[in-house]
C-alpha cells in the first residue's frame, strides 16, 4: 500500500488493524495517474560561480527556486543574474530546476545527483573540478545526459585562484578518467575578445537556432573567447554562431556536440546570460536582452535541445532512428503479469500482495521492506540490437520508508548494467530512504552506448538492521529505435 512505512512482514495486520478502526473506509491510496516527465535541469553553484562580480544562480534559493517563488512570472521573483533563464523555463511549465551546492556526483543518493537531470548547467566555473566530479560529469554526458559549458574571456580569474574558466573547462575535456582524447571534437581558446555580435549560420532546420522558444540571428560577446572545432576527432561537433569574419573550423562562439548517447553545448562568455539584475553588490550586464543579439532564445533553445525536447540533433545526428534498426520493447513480461517469468528474482519480490500497489495491472516488484538486514535482486538479460542508436530504459519507482532521517541513506536501491560475466558495467542510479515520496515517479537512462551487447539490466534492494524501506518497481521498459 504506497505510502505505509510498516515492515512488510507485519503489513497484513496492520490493514487488518485499519479496517477495525475504519470500517468502510478504503485505506489503499491511489496510485496518481502518470503525467509528463518535466526536462529536470541541474545549474552548477559548487564552483565559485559567484564570485567577484559574477552572480550565476537563477535563485538565492537553493537547490529548490522554488521556495523563493512557487509561481514566477517575473524575473524579479527570483533573485540571480540567470533568473531570467530560470524563470522563463519555469513559466512553461515542461521543467524541473534545481540548483547543486555540493560536489557532483552521478550514480549517488543525493538529490542533486545527476542522475536524477537530464542536463547539467556550468555558468562559467571558477574552481577546478576534482578527479571525481569529472567522472561524474563525462560519464553522464555518456549515458544520455546534456551538458551546457559557458566559458568567458581568458583571465577571468574571479576568484583568484589561478583558475579561470577556459582552463577549467579545458581539463574536464582533456584530463578525466572517461576520455580525455578530445571527446566533443572541440577546444576553447585562450582569447580575450572585448566586443563583437556573433551572427548564425544558415541552417533552417537546426533546433538550437530555430526552436520553439524563437529564431537566433545574433548572441553578444562583453569579453568572451571562442572555440577551435576539430571534426576529426568528433564528426557531430558543429558551430552554430561565429565570431565576424570567422567560418568553419575557427571562431565558433558556439558550438554543439555528442559524446556518447548525450549531447554538448558550448558558448563562449557569460555576458549573453547575465540578466544585469541579482544579489546587492554585484556589477552586472544586462546580455540577456540586449537589443542587438536574441540570446534569450539562443539559451532556451539549447536548454530545450540538450534535454531532448527536440526530435533533431545540433550536431550531426538527425535525433533518428538507426537505419534497419526496428522499434521495439525490448524487455519481457515487463510489467511482472506474468508473475517471475522472464525475470531472475529473490524469492517474493515479484508479487501481487496487496500490502503495495501495482501503478497498472495486479503484479509489481518489492524490494526490501522488511525492516532488517536483506538484500534482494530482479534482473533481466536483454540485447540491444546495434542498429538502434536509441535504446531508453524506463521504470516507474516508488519509495516509501520508516527512516526519519532527512541526510542520511540507510536502505538503497542501485540500478546496474552488467555484462554476460556478471561485471558492472555502469551503475545507472542509487535511491535510498531519501527519496521516499507518495506514488510513482518514471525514471529513464539511456542504453544506447550499449549497442550490440547483451547485458543484465539488475535491481539490487539492500536494508539495514532496522525500520523499513520499500523500493517498490512497475511498468518497466527498454526501448529502442
Amino acid at each position: 500500500m504506497l505510502g505505509l512505512t510498516v515492515p512488510r512482514h507485519r503489513l497484513g495486520a496492520v490493514l487488518a488493524g485499519f479496517s477495525l478502526v475504519a470500517a468502510g473506509v478504503a485505506v489503499q491510496a491511489a496510485t496518481p495517474a502518470a503525467a509528463a516527465t518535466p526536462h529536470r535541469i541541474l545549474f552548477d553553484n559548487a564552483h565559485a560561480e559567484t564570485a567577484g562580480n559574477a552572480d550565476w544562480i537563477i535563485s538565492s534559493s537553493q537547490p529548490d527556486p522554488l521556495s523563493e517563488d512557487s509561481s514566477p512570472s517575473a524575473e524579479t521573483d527570483w533573485t540571480g543574474a540567470l533568473s531570467s533563464w530560470g524563470v522563463a523555463l519555469q513559466k512553461t511549465g515542461d521543467y524541473s530546476l534545481k540548483t547543486a551546492t555540493s560536489a557532483l556526483t552521478y550514480g549517488g543518493s543525493a538529490a542533486t545527483d545527476l542522475s536524477n537531470f537530464d542536463t547539467l548547467v556550468l555558468p562559467e566555473p571558477n574552481t577546478l573540478f576534482t578527479t571525481a566530479e569529472k567522472t561524474a560529469i563525462m560519464t553522464f554526458v555518456k549515458n544520455g545526459g546534456g551538458l551546457f559549458m559557458i566559458s568567458d574571456h581568458t583571465g577571468a580569474d574571479r576568484n583568484n585562484d589561478g583558475e579561470d574558466a577556459v582552463e577549467i573547462l579545458n581539463d574536464l575535456m582533456t584530463n578525466n578518467s572517461v576520455d580525455s582524447t578530445d571527446p566533443f571534437g572541440f577546444s576553447i581558446d585562450s582569447l580575450s575578445i572585448s566586443s563583437d555580435y556573433p551572427s548564425a549560420i544558415s541552417d533552417s532546420s537546426n533546433p538550437v537556432l530555430h526552436g520553439s522558444f524563437g529564431t537566433v540571428t545574433k548572441s553578444l560577446i562583453a569579453s568572451g573567447t571562442t572555440a577551435t572545432l576539430k571534426p576529426a576527432d568528433n564528426s557531430a561537433v558543429k558551430g552554430l554562431l561565429y565570431r565576424t569574419g570567422y567560418s568553419g573550423n575557427t571562431g565558433a562562439f558556439f558550438a554543439t556536440s555528442t559524446f556518447g548517447s548525450g549531447r554538448v553545448a558550448f558558448w563562449g562568455d557569460s555576458s549573453p546570460i547575465d540578466d544585469g539584475t541579482g544579489q546587492s553588490g554585484n556589477t552586472l550586464y544586462d546580455g540577456w536582452n540586449d537589443s542587438g543579439a536574441t540570446n534569450a532564445a539562443l539559451a532556451l533553445n539549447a536548454t530545450e535541445w540538450l534535454a531532448g525536447g527536440s526530435s533533431s540533433s545540433g550536431g550531426g545526428d538527425d535525433g533518428g532512428g538507426g537505419a534497419g534498426c526496428t522499434s521495439a520493447q525490448l524487455l519481457g513480461n515487463n510489467g511482472f503479469e506474468s508473475g517471475s517469468s522472464t525475470w531472475s528474482a529473490t524469492s517474493g519480490v515479484i508479487t501481487n500482495s496487496g500490502d503495495e500497489s501495482a501503478r497498472t495491472g495486479s503484479y509489481y516488484a518489492w524490494l526490501a521492506g522488511y525492516g532488517s538486514a536483506h538484500t534482494d535482486t530482479l534482473s533481466q538479460s536483454v540485447t540491444v540490437p546495434a542498429s538502434c542508436t536509441t535504446a531508453t530504459l524506463s521504470f516507474y519507482l516508488h519509495v516509501d520508508t520508516a527512516e526519519t532521517s532527512t541526510s542520511t541513506a540507510y536502505d538503497t536501491l542501485k540500478v546496474q548494467v552488467l555484462n554476460s560475466s556478471g561485471t558492472v558495467l555502469s551503475t545507472l542510479a542509487t535511491y535510498s530512504n531519501l527519496n521516499a515520496a507518495s506514488g510513482y515517479t518514471q525514471r529513464s537512462f539511456s542504453l544506447a552506448g550499449y549497442a550490440g551487447q547483451t547485458v543484465t539490466l539488475k535491481f539490487t534492494g539492500t536494508e539495514g538492521s532496522t525500520l523499513q524501506t520499500s523500493f517498490v518497481v512497475d511498468d518497466t521498459a527498454l526501448n529502442v529505435s
